[in-house]
Parts: structure tokens; sequence; C-alpha cells
């Protein structure tokens, strides 16, 4: 199975391209065995560029843990590379099929090669049962859960798959992996979370880090960091444009006031090319 080796900022998934292969016969275990660091390529997870009939291309993205999820915003960036890269479809705007709908992403082309997108990530969706999470509120908001480190104030919002915000003074590695691993799993949230640790540094900016279900913490999360930027100025803490400050790098967001959709621009990066013959 050839592969190609991507990230976002950080956020790095094997892909296959499977317009021209066939589909792996069991993704979730493949996810499993590629994603280990020591006995596998090494990643975040899997990634999947599928024929659609409804885009140029469909995203279906696995976790490490070999579950499947709905969105991957760091990944759809990277998808959009492939797809114009590799020849897929080479057009400056993209419609990638995706778990939550059809998404538009503009490419930014320089030497005949994609370094960045921006992608139209929808609206947020907001209410409760949607996101899902059992918190009341439309969002809910600065909701009080119980963790390991005592009770955080949580903001949920999904984009098409579920975060939960915590605004926090200083972002300590005990929040990150004590409390992040207890809240993704906690009865709140049915399909478990995304948790995002968040400091403000400004109206425009903040920076944050990241315990992804499925994967533990990343270096980026494209989702999350949109999020974020929602849950800042819901909280009134962020302006609806910002730049969401990641391990792995930067990311440039607007909350339009106009079509209520998020807008997240960042790099796109191709590691390397390689065979997978476990």
């Amino acid at each position: 199975m050839r592969f190609i080796k991507m990230h976002g900022i950080g956020n790095d998934y094997v892909y296959v391209d499977c317009v021209r292969q066939p589909v792996p016969a069991d993704p979730a275990a493949l996810a499993r065995q590629v994603s280990d660091r020591h006995f596998g390529i090494g990643g975040d997870g899997l990634i999947l560029v599928c024929p659609s009939d409804k885009g140029d291309a469909r995203m279906r993205m696995f976790n490490a843990d070999g579950s499947e999820s709905e969105m991957c915003g760091n990944g759809v960036r990277c998808v959009a590379k492939l797809v114009y890269d590799h020849g897929i479809a080479r057009k400056p705007r993209l419609a990638i099929e995706t778990g939550r709908g059809v998404l538009t992403l503009d490419l930014h082309i320089k030497a005949g090669v994609v370094n960045g997108v921006t992608v139209d990530m929808g609206e947020p969706i907001l209410d409760g049962a949607s996101i899902p999470t059992t918190l009341t509120g439309t969002p809910p908001t600065e909701v009080p859960l119980e963790s390991p480190l005592g009770v955080l104030l949580a903001t949920c919002v999904s984009m098409g798959n579920p975060h939960a915000v915590i605004f926090v003074d200083e972002i300590t590695d005990a929040l990150v992996h004590q409390a992040g691993p207890v809240l993704e799993r906690h009865p709140a949230f049915p399909r478990r979370a995304n948790i995002e640790f968040v400091k403000v540094l400004s109206r425009s900016a903040f920076q944050m880090r990241v315990w992804e279900r499925g994967s533990g913490e990343t270096l980026a999360c494209g989702t999350g960091a949109c999020a974020v930027a929602v849950a800042g100025a819901i909280t009134h803490r962020l302006d609806r444009a910002c730049e969401g400050r990641l391990l792995g790098g930067n990311l440039q967001l607007e909350w339009s006031r106009e079509t209520n959709h998020v807008l997240m621009t960042g790099p796109a990066t191709e590691v390397f090319v390689g065979e997978w013959t476990g």
C-alpha cells in the first residue's frame, strides 16, 4: 500500500490515496498499526482520500486508537494538498466530502504546489443535544465539570465533532494529561469529546493545548482551534477574528458575522511517501 505522510502544524497523519488504490479492508486496525510511533509509521491517525459523488474527494479519518471521527481541520487541509499536488483535481477551490458534510477549501498555491489552505468549516453546532452533550445550554457555557484537578468550567461547541473548551490562567501538563483523558470520557459526552485548555493572550490571540478524543495530546487540532474561537467570542474573551497558537504552529480563524461560518487558514505539509508492507 502506497502512503503519504503529511502534517498540518504538527498534527500528523498517514494518508492513503484510495482513488487510485483499493480502500483497506480494515481501516480501524490499519490506523492502530500505522499510527504506532515505534512499530509503525507514526502519526495521530489514518486518513483515507476516497472517491466522492458529492465533491472532488471524500475524507475518512481514523484516530490512533482506530475509532473513526467525523472531522479533522488540519487533516482536511492536507487532503486538499494531496488532491491538488497529486493530480486528483487540479483546481484552486475544492469541495471535500467529510463526516460533517461537503466543505469548500480555497488553496494557496506557490510554484505549482499547495502550501496553505483556507477552509470554510461551516456553522458551529451549539445545540447541546447535537454536539452531543447532556450539559444544558445553547451552547453549554462555562458549565462546571468535576476533574482530577477539581472543578473546571467548560464551554461546549461542535465543529462536526464535539469539543469542550476550558479557559485557564496557565496551561499545565497536569491539566492536559490528568484532566484531559478523564474529561474526554466524562459521562456528559456520550460520544466522548476533544478537550481544549486555553490561555487568552489578547482579544485577538490565544494559546491552546488539546487532548484529542482517541489520540491523546497532539501538537494541533484544527477543529479544536475553531471551537475555541467560537467559545471565546461567546464568552466575550476573543474577537471573532483571532489567531490560535498551538504547539505545532499558528492558525488564523474568523467566525463570520455575515454567514455564521468559521473560516480557518493554515499550512499543509507533505513529509514523505512510502510503501506499507505490514
